[in-house]
């Protein structure tokens, strides 16, 4: 009975209590109010926003979505390659996707921060609060929201420009904005915040990875290239390449090619590189492990069946030989393709690793090669039977293109562990892409002699010393070796699927079968024999990506689908 009355004391108790018991402060959380009224916080959120920028050393890098790689999965990114990606799967590629999705997706991340991009600018319009670089931090928000906006247009082309906050209950309707009409959004965002960065951060410096008027100008270059392109340029309008070529010409002068392409790529954040324009840094708890994700069972790393992302025979046979000359000349296209060797090259097809581009040993390792100490054993004997410790045939961790990724991989001085922290930085922008940003523009405009001069400017760094582009080589097939040049140079940092895309040659190039090598030992004596792998499907709808049917019916059918994929 006593428990009874007790029972209804407590039950009338809170009856009769006041509804503000329901306005409790949460104790596990930091509200936002107090995030907007405490510069420490506010300054805190703001740091969070980089969180957008979305590094490529994920278990599916974006390389495998492409001719770089040999991608050995038939689901999820392995849907790319195969022609199956459509609105209902595109998710299983987004880059918060348990496997990284090779960032190829980026609709649900890029409008959650573009949210709280926003808001943060609305607070800080009407913020009473001190802050001693308050302009800093709303002009790195506004280069924040640019970048989203160009990782939008090169996916959906345009998409909705959304400027201010909606809550819930509030009334609102989104449409496509067109792709010029982004375009000039970005330009606009980027031109204001230039005037409140520094110009740039020494690689070393600690603020280095935030915003600069240099990086502001680094995605001028980059956007108004791509807006340039056939896949956006239909007629070819020269004053979208000028304005490319003029972007490009800004940081022609500020910055040095750092000149060992190896270290380039794979020293900690902090490191003095000064080719770096900007980057994703990392930390000792801030990390990331992509030499576990993409060697091979030499090392206890899962480069076969988990990252399934070994390099294609396709990428290595595109780099030239030391004396200058691509190794084969390409005919036909997609499927029906063929390629011939080059007389004037002095390739070797049973020795199809020497006197080649020195990028090509220090972005790939293959049979032979000497990485870490070891030396790399791709061969198999004629009959199966026995074979060397790095072929595909010893462990599912060794890719089966017999070939393993070099860049970004540890020195000889760094541990390959899965108990190491790696923190190599992601490079977003880098003074060579800007060297062929400005070749590829000024190719177009007709000046093919300053075409040349940069494409040899970045072959000439020290550790490549590739002779120059000579002055033999015109038109087309100027601009083949332009496009070469930023297919080698730019390799596994997430520039080929999109590069593709906006030439308008992905119908060729992305219906070409991906190859391996087989290395067979017979004695003493070793053939090489190229494998095929994979047989690709691009269709022309998937120049540009779909969105997920899931978020148009969120939006009640106001956002159309990307054409060709209704």
């Amino acid at each position: 009975m006593k428990k009874l009355i007790l029972l209804i004391t407590v039950i009338c108790t809170c009856y009769s209590c006041s509804d503000d018991i329901l306005d409790l402060t949460p104790i596990d959380q930091i509200s936002e109010a107090a995030v907007w009224n405490d510069a420490k916080l506010t300054t805190a959120y703001h740091t969070e926003l980089y969180n957008v920028l979305q590094h490529g050393f994920k278990i599916h890098m974006q390389s495998k979505a492409t001719d770089e790689a040999f991608n050995s999965i038939n689901w999820d990114i392995g849907n790319i390659s195969r022609g199956n990606i459509n609105p209902d799967n595109i998710g299983s590629v987004a880059n918060n996707h348990w496997t990284g999705g090779g960032n190829v997706y980026f609709w649900n991340t890029g409008f959650s921060y573009l949210r709280k991009i926003n808001l943060f600018l609305e607070q800080m319009e009407v913020s009473s609060l001190e802050f001693a670089d308050k302009d800093r931090l709303i002009a790195e928000a506004k280069f924040l929201r640019a970048f989203i906006y160009f990782e939008f247009i090169k996916r959906f082309g345009g998409v909705p420009i959304i400027e201010k906050t909606y809550n819930l209950g509030d009334e609102f309707s989104f449409t496509r904005n067109t792709f010029e009409e982004c375009i000039t959004f970005i330009e606009n965002d980027l031109n204001a915040a230039i005037p409140d960065l520094p110009a740039k951060y020494a690689s070393t410096d600690g603020n280095f990875g935030r915003a600069t008027a240099d990086a502001c100008k680094a995605l001028k270059s980059r956007m108004f290239l791509y807006a340039a392109s056939p896949l956006w340029n239909p007629s070819n309008d020269l004053t979208k390449w000028q304005k490319a070529a003029d972007a490009a010409e800004e940081l022609l002068t500020s910055y040095s090619l750092h000149p060992n392409y190896t270290t380039l790529f794979n020293q900690p954040s902090g490191s003095a590189n000064n080719e770096l324009i900007f980057t994703r840094q990392f930390s000792t708890t801030n990390f990331h492990q992509a030499p576990m994700h993409n060697l091979g069972r030499r090392y206890g790393a899962y480069g076969g069946w988990w990252s399934s992302n070994g390099p294609s025979q396709n990428l290595v046979d595109d780099y030239d030989m030391t004396n200058g000359e691509p190794p084969f000349i390409y005919s036909g296209s997609g499927a029906s393709y063929t390629k011939t060797i080059n007389p004037a090259s002095g390739y070797d097809p049973q020795n199809p690793y020497a006197n080649r581009d020195p990028r090509l040993d220090a972005s790939i390792i293959h049979d032979e090669s000497v990485y870490h100490g070891d030396t790399f054993e791709m061969w198999v004997s004629p009959d199966g039977t026995t074979y060397g410790y790095d072929t595909y045939k010893s462990s599912s961790d060794n890719p089966r293109s017999n070939y393993q990724m070099r860049k970004f991989m540890p020195d000889d001085n760094t541990a390959i562990s899965w108990q190491y922290n790696y923190t190599n930085p992601w490079i977003f922008f880098r003074l060579a892409e800007i060297y062929l940003n400005y070749a590829e523009a000024k190719f177009e405009l007709g000046d093919e002699e300053t075409a040349r001069d940069y494409v040899s400017l970045v072959r000439a760094r020290p550790s490549v010393n590739m002779p120059e582009i000579p002055d033999t080589v015109t038109g087309e097939e100027l601009r083949q070796r332009i496009y070469n040049e930023r297919r080698v140079e730019l390799a596994f940092e997430e520039h080929r699927f999109w590069d593709v895309r906006r030439w308008k040659i992905a119908e060729d190039i992305e219906n070409r079968p991906i190859y391996g090598m087989d290395i067979f030992l017979d004695g003493s004596t070793k053939t090489y024999t190229p494998v095929l792998l994979l047989q690709r499907t691009f269709l022309p709808e998937m120049y540009l990506l779909p969105i997920e049917r899931n978020e148009l019916l969120r939006n009640g059918g106001t956002i159309t689908q990307t054409p060709g994929w209704e």
